[in-house]
């Protein structure tokens, strides 16, 4: 009996490991990370056709990983449960601290990006709580107000040129965006170097920086 019911318990988190064994589901699960999308805005950030989207997220669909509404004519897909997202955050870790593949990649993509030399999340808050920075968040601004780290300000990437005169020239300005895969926030760091200004970035994104500002909650209780 015991043996059954391990076997038929494994068995149940293999679909999860299964269905996560594809790079394109890992990237759209990342994606609705950021908050809610439409197959055809997926199938746009991602590269991937409508069909091939709508396949990847039935198959998530089915390991109840996301879930769906209608809109209208447009089907909008979301995670199901904030805890895909939490794992998605271990996964990355882990990955980076196992994998030297990854660690490498790292590498390369920040000797391309010179600014992409982040600043830690422990020194962001502190300078943040005594007002030295402004925070910008450059995604678009859907997932800015699905969610948003506290105190920043939306500056989506497509529209921060507009902005630029209108950003401080006297304050360090921070940018962050999807995560420590997403760019857009170092080639905003880029942009606005470009015009003078001071800014740096940070590599987590909305979810590690709860994560991180929990940890630091519990530490001071």
């Amino acid at each position: 009996m015991e043996r059954r019911w391990k076997d038929q318990l494994y068995q149940e988190f293999a679909r999860i490991g299964k269905c996560l064994s594809s790079p394109k589901r890992l990237e759209i699960i990342d994606l609705l990370a950021q908050g809610p999308k439409s197959v055809d805005l997926i199938s746009k950030n991602t590269g991937m056709s409508v069909a091939n989207v709508s396949q990847h997220l039935q198959t998530l669909l089915e390991a109840r990983l996301v879930q769906f509404t209608k809109k209208g004519n447009y089907v909008i897909y979301e995670l199901a449960d904030l805890s895909v997202a939490d794992f998605m955050v271990s996964l990355h870790r882990l990955g980076e601290n196992q994998l030297v593949e990854i660690q490498r990649m790292k590498r390369d993509i920040l000797q391309l990006h010179k600014s992409m030399e982040p600043i830690s999340l422990e020194v962001l808050m502190d300078r943040m709580e005594r007002g030295e920075v402004l925070l910008i968040d450059v995604r678009p601004t859907a997932e800015y107000e699905k969610a948003h780290i506290p105190g920043a300000v939306s500056t989506p990437i497509d529209d921060l040129e507009k902005h630029l005169s209108s950003l401080p020239d006297d304050q360090d300005i921070v940018a962050y965006c999807r995560g420590p895969y997403c760019l857009m926030a170092a080639r905003a760091v880029e942009i606005m170097k470009e015009k003078g200004l001071n800014a740096f970035r940070i590599e987590e994104g909305v979810h590690e920086w709860h994560r991180f500002a929990n940890q630091e909650a519990l530490l001071e209780q």
